[in-house]
């Protein structure tokens, strides 16, 4: 067939209409961008050394970004005005993938393996105020 399907298939799957006129926002937490949108779960950066309780909610005011889904953006310079995004804590302490750092040097007898886990906090983006 022309657009690459065989027939007996079934067409990959499409973003609900929900999905696609979602309010959205890019956020600068821990030293880097996010794109974040309403009901979305996503890992960040360790909040309060792991100590923030479950069920608590975070605001971050730094919102470089809001857009509607719908074509509207509202781009700040550097941040915009008045935006806000509102976070529920799902888990305050999530440990990452395992690396593991191999140190060695040839001919001395001289090999270290050491491992690390970096640390998130787990929530779900409640609200974006733009």
């Amino acid at each position: 067939m022309p657009d690459g399907t065989e027939a007996g298939t079934d067409p990959p799957p499409r973003a609900d209409a929900d999905e696609r006129n979602a309010m959205y926002a890019i956020i600068e937490e821990g030293g880097g961008q996010r794109k974040v949108s309403e009901g979305q779960e996503t890992v960040i950066d360790l909040i309060e050394g792991g100590a923030a309780k479950a069920g608590d909610s975070i605001t971050f005011d730094r919102v470089l970004l809001t857009g509607d889904g719908e074509g509207n953006t509202t781009i700040g310079k550097p941040y915009v005005s008045g935006a806000s995004v509102t976070a529920e804590i799902v888990e305050p302490l999530v440990k990452g993938e395992k690396l593991d750092i191999y140190k060695f040097k040839p001919k001395k007898g001289y090999r270290r393996k050491t491992g690390h886990r970096q640390k998130y906090t787990h929530v779900k983006i409640t609200s974006i105020k733009a």
